[in-house]
Parts: C-alpha cells; structure tokens; sequence
C-alpha cells in the first residue's frame, strides 16, 4: 500500500469517527477515515452480514477481544463501530449531565442542536405499539400499574423519570448504523477515502510533520496529514495516545517509548455504568407466545425502559435504568429467561487503561473499577434499582407468566460478584485544563495541536443514557471546529 496524504486523518470508524468523517467530507475537507475491521460499504451494497443488520439483539461478530478478569468488554471492529452491533437505544441523557462538565461550548444549550441532527441522521423513532412483544407489553402494563410516568422520551434533554417504549435507530428490523447515517451520503462526493483492515501502530509528530503509522494485511505505511483526529474509542484511543509517547512517562518508558508529551491523565478516568439484573425463568404460556411472535417476525429483545430515582438522587433526576430483557429460543444471550436489568447512571466509581507494549497487537489492561468508590454510592444505586425490578417481576402482569427466580440478588456481596458492563466505557481522554486533563474544550491533545481527540474519550463524566447518540453528538461537534480552523 503507498504512503498517502491528506488534510485530515480519522482513525476509528465508529459513531463519532462516522460522524467527524463524514462531516468534514461534506465541507469538501480531504479525509482519510482508517479502520481496523471491514467496509462492507453502502446500506443497499448486500455485502453486510445478517447479524449486523439484525435489530433483535446484540451482534456478537466483528468484536476486538477486549476482556479483564471474568468481563468481557464488546467492542466492534467494523465500520460503524459500535452503532454496528449494540442493542440500538437510542437516549441522549438529561442537559444536567452537560451541564455539569463547565466546559464552554458542551453545555446542553450547547448541544441541543445537535441532538436534533443526529437523531434525525440516526433515524431515530419510537417503538410502534403493533411491533411490541407479549412480554414487553405485559412490562408496560406492570409499570403502569406500579406507578410510574409512561413516556418515551429518551431523547428529551428535559425528561425524568418514566417508563415506556424505547426509541431507537431501527429502520424497519434493520439496525441502522453510523456508517450509514454519514458515510454513505459522502462516499462518492471524492473527498472521503475508506481505508479498512488497518492496524495503526502510532502517530509520529515529528520533523515537524504529522504522520498515521499502521499496517494493512501485513505492509507498513504512513499518511501524511495537516491533522490526525483519534477516534479509536475508550480503550483503543489512549492506547494509541500511549503507544504514540503521548501519556504518562511512568508508564511509557519502562516499556521503551520515547515521551513526546507528558499527560499522567491519558487512560485515567475510565467509566462506565455498572449493571446488575433480577431474573425469572419463563413459564411455559409465555414461551409460546414469544415463539409465536418470533416465528411472525421482528421480536426485539429490548423494547421497553424506565428512568428511575435512586434514594441517592439528591439533585432531583433520575440516576437508574431499569430496562427488561427477554427473548424468544429463537436467539441464544437469554435462553429461557428474562431480566431486569438495573443500570447505576451516575457512576462515581473510576479505572484506566493502560498499554503494556508498544506493539499494536497486544491489547491494554482494562481496569474499570466497578463499584470502587469510596462513598458506596454505585453500590447503594444498584440496590434500590434491584428493589424496582423485583417489584416488576413480582407484579401479577408478570408474575402469571414467569417462573422462579435464578439468582439471589438480596445482599451486597451478590451485587458485587454478578457486577456487569452497560457497554459505555468512557473518560479516558477527558476535556479540561488541569493536571489530568488530556484535551481541551476543541478535543485538541495538550500540547499537541495537530493530534485532535473525537470520542467519548473526551467524557469528563458520562452522561444518564446510552452513549451512541453522544458519540456521534461530540463527532458532530469536533468536526464542526475543525472545519471553522480549516476554513480560517
């Protein structure tokens, strides 16, 4: 493969690589988006594969590997990231959560705007009433009688707590991707070139010029850029920052890498929100009526949400996801069972990443650090969620058509052990101006103009809702500033 130029290199084609990619294209910027799964080109191109199509669960294909102790951390290798496999929630937070970060330009106002853009580009919609499941319908019933504010408004800044249908970016049965929503309108205007398969080793900034190093299909190469955006996500973005001697010398010199900018915060600051669950076996009526409407067509596993008060929530707001799974035995992940699932959204709890070689094929120590804050908060969040979805399943809407219960969740030290990922790693490149700060309020790397960071890297708190949408909210964002220094 030649070396290359371009005004701009993207590397990572996930939600928000997507979006900055395909923005900075539609300006008539030169970029060059490089990613280390496949281009299985356009929506209508019939080269992608079924499961990454398929709305009605989590893809498990086209993943990197990522796992620490007994977690697994799904990442999707492909183009459109994540957007590719997830569950297709589509939820933006509460404009608190922006608010909060006291950074000019990211404050909900701020970025109001932009939601509207993405969720248009997302396609997003709600569930149709016609298209829920015998469960789900049954969950709508249980919270309403429980006493909860029925809604879909995942996508309202202003919302708290309800219940209710979830919105997605779901086109008809199809999960509809980041790639689709802004690629595919620039991939034949001539200033955006898709490089797939790549494995970036780092980004070399010296001489005074700026230069993608990688690898595709065994043949090194370089592309020479004005900028290089890093959009590899929370774990792959500071590896790369590290691997590059962007970072803390603690780390990269007994590794044998030259420090080019000192920044102790790269890889800091990692967090997600930890989840637990109730269950239930499924009754036997039940499991026909699922298997009927699995063999009707398009049974989601998710369709319904609700937003919950914890008694930690003392600023009013919602700090708990409380959200039922279940499926039919058509699909594998919940085999004859169902879940509450109960998400702590305000997450204290803090961990890092951190590279133990410079060689780009050995994955980084992922540390979340579930549950490891001090004041036991995520842990007293996670409790209370439990109490409303034992309530759920108790309810006679459910309770009818359910089982026994599968695991005990009445005690702390079961909290603990069954503690699980939301799929929302964040932090690890935070935006601000102090000691552990990485970027600042443009994503540019301190110190490092020409190295910009455009993931949810930047976080420096995540917000309460699932994070594709605010990917690709903060891709909008950087390219936005890129373009305006590109055109001053």
């Amino acid at each position: 493969m030649p070396n290359l130029q371009a005004d701009i290199v993207v590397i990572g084609a996930g939600s928000a690589g997507c979006a900055v990619a395909g923005r900075l294209a539609e300006a008539g910027i030169d970029v060059v988006l490089v990613e280390a799964g496949p281009d299985y080109g356009p929506s209508g191109s019939g080269r992608w594969p079924a499961e990454l199509m398929d709305a009605r669960m989590l893809a498990t294909t086209h993943d990197w590997g990522f796992a620490s102790g007994r977690w697994t951390f799904e990442r999707a290798r492909v183009v459109g990231g994540c957007s590719s496999h997830n569950g297709a929630i589509a939820a933006v937070g509460h404009r608190a959560d922006y608010d909060s970060w006291g950074l000019a330009g990211w404050t909900g106002a701020d970025l109001e705007s932009l939601f509207a853009t993405v969720v248009e580009r997302m396609r997003v919609r709600t569930y149709a009433d016609d298209e829920v499941g015998p469960f789900h319908a049954r969950c709508l019933t249980a919270a309403a009688e429980l006493g909860w504010r029925m809604a879909s408004d995942l996508c309202d800044l202003d919302a708290n707590d309800s219940f209710g249908l979830e919105t997605v970016n779901v086109v008809g049965s199809s999960r509809w991707n980041a790639a689709f929503a802004y690629l595919d309108p620039v991939r034949e205007r001539g200033y955006l070139r898709i490089i797939d398969d790549v494995l970036v080793e780092r980004i070399d900034v010296s001489d005074g010029a700026s230069r993608v190093l990688g690898q595709r299909h065994g043949e090194s190469f370089a592309i020479e850029c004005g900028t290089t955006v890093v959009s590899a996500g929370a774990y792959g973005t500071p590896a790369l920052l590290q691997r590059s001697g962007i970072g803390d010398p603690a780390l990269l010199v007994p590794l044998g890498i030259k420090v080019v900018t000192a920044l102790p915060g790269v890889g800091q600051n990692l967090h997600d929100h930890p989840i637990v669950h109730a269950d239930r076996t499924v009754g036997p009526q039940l499991q026909g009526w699922l298997d009927q409407a699995a063999a009707a067509g398009f049974l989601p596993e998710e369709q319904t949400l609700g937003k919950a008060l914890s008694d930690q929530a003392a600023d009013g707001l919602y700090d708990t996801h409380v959200f039922p799974v279940c499926a039919s035995d058509q699909t594998s992940i919940f085999h004859g069972r169902v879940h509450v699932e109960v998400a702590c959204m305000t997450p204290r709890s803090r961990g890092h990443v951190s590279i133990t070689s410079a060689d780009p094929s050995v994955a980084p120590t992922i540390e979340h650090g579930y549950l490891n804050d001090v004041e036991g908060h995520d842990l007293a969040v996670l409790r209370d969620g439990l109490v409303r979805a034992e309530q759920m399943l108790d309810h006679p809407a459910l309770a009818s058509v359910l089982g026994r219960r599968l695991t005990d969740m009445s005690n702390d030290q079961a909290i603990r052990d069954t503690v699980a990922h939301y799929y929302h790693p964040v932090g690890t490149c935070r935006m601000g101006d102090d000691a552990m700060a990485v970027c600042d309020a443009e994503g540019r790397v301190h110190g490092m103009p020409g190295v910009v960071v455009a993931d949810v890297c930047l976080m420096p708190q995540i917000p309460r809702g699932n994070t594709n949408l605010p990917a690709a909210m903060i891709g909008e964002r950087i390219a936005a500033t890129l373009v305006n220094r590109h055109a001053s």
